[in-house]
């Protein structure tokens, strides 16, 4: 009895040792064995903030929100949209000619006009507008589009930045106001006038009778010397010409080219004839652009029936 007792004592160790081995395996399974788990795709976050909060938010668009408010929009572009808005800078604002602003705010079916022509249905991203010449807005007509020199112009308006993703839209930020040509009333005079620094040449259009002239069809382009140019001639000159008339029409029909001459055509011609009938020279000199020797120092001021260059001083006619 004895023996049989030794003899199963290895028996009963191998048999326990095998049920240790066991459990082993189970509480550490080979990790090779173990299903890979796919990582879950990050979704891009979605924006939180529409087109009026972030206009808001930058602090760079204080007047397109103040107009957007006064005209009653801001509920409209906080709406789902989408929409493309080409949002002109508190810089464009201030562009536009002294006293624009003001007007358009106490005219709101105007000011409504100008900022729906501002804004596209739909979201339009930048590498969509490259395909695009044209694009209607929410105002009814269509903007031009065109790419130039590497950049991207709206009307006339460059786009300076791109792709601000709402989540309501997009946002591309102009560097000037977009104008609907039935909102360009404005002609050469009434823009003189509404400017403040052309008090001269107004009156000595008056005096001309040159007003109808010049508030009519055109086109015209006009060389406008300012208060200052003025001042820069010889003492007793203005009152001079206010004394005689046809001097001063000669005088003043000499600052006038018919057909609508912008600043990118201007440069590449060397003169250019007038209403009066003598031809004015035109250089370009240490890039600046020169009618006879007046420096031309604000381009492109567009009327309902031509352009307005701003010159600093005086053009005289050969006698």
């Amino acid at each position: 009895m004895t023996n049989i007792r030794y003899l199963l004592i290895p028996f009963v160790i191998i048999l326990l040792a095998m049920a240790l081995f066991a459990c082993d395996d189970d509480e550490s399974p080979n990790p090779l064995a173990q299903p890979t788990q796919t990582p879950k795709a990050t979704e891009p976050e979605e924006p939180v903030q529409d087109i009026v909060d972030i206009a808001v938010a930058d602090g760079r668009f204080e007047t397109l929100v103040a107009a957007l408010q006064a005209a009653d929009l801001v509920d409209t572009l906080k709406g789902d949209g989408p929409f493309t808005v080409f949002a002109p800078t508190d810089d464009a604002f201030n562009m536009l000619p002294e006293g624009t602003v003001a007007g358009l705010l106490a005219d709101i079916p105007a000011l409504t006009d100008i900022l729906l022509y501002h804004v596209v249905s739909g979201k339009v991203m930048a590498i969509d507008v490259f395909g695009l010449t044209s694009a209607t807005t929410v105002q009814g007509q269509d903007v031009n589009i065109r790419v130039e020199g590497g950049n991207v112009y709206i009307d006339d308006a460059m786009v300076v930045i791109t792709d601000i993703e709402a989540s309501n839209g997009v946002i591309h930020v102009i560097d000037s106001v977009l104008i609907p040509m039935e909102e360009m009333a404005n002609d050469f005079v009434d823009i003189a006038v509404a400017d403040g620094r052309f008090e001269t040449l107004v009156a000595a259009l008056q005096a001309a009778g040159l007003v109808d002239t010049l508030k009519g069809d055109g086109p015209f382009t006009v060389f406008a010397p300012t208060d200052a140019a003025f001042n820069m001639l010889p003492e007793g000159t203005v009152a001079g010409l206010l004394a005689d008339i046809p001097a001063l029409t000669d005088i003043l029909l000499y600052h006038v080219v018919s057909g609508k001459v912008m600043a990118a055509d201007v440069v590449g011609l060397t003169s250019a004839t007038t209403v009066q009938g003598q031809d004015v020279s035109i250089r370009v000199e240490g890039g600046n652009v020169y009618i006879d020797d007046a420096m031309v120092v604000i381009t492109d001021i567009e009327a309902s029936n031509g352009v307005i260059h701003v010159i600093d001083s005086v053009l005289i006619p050969s006698t």
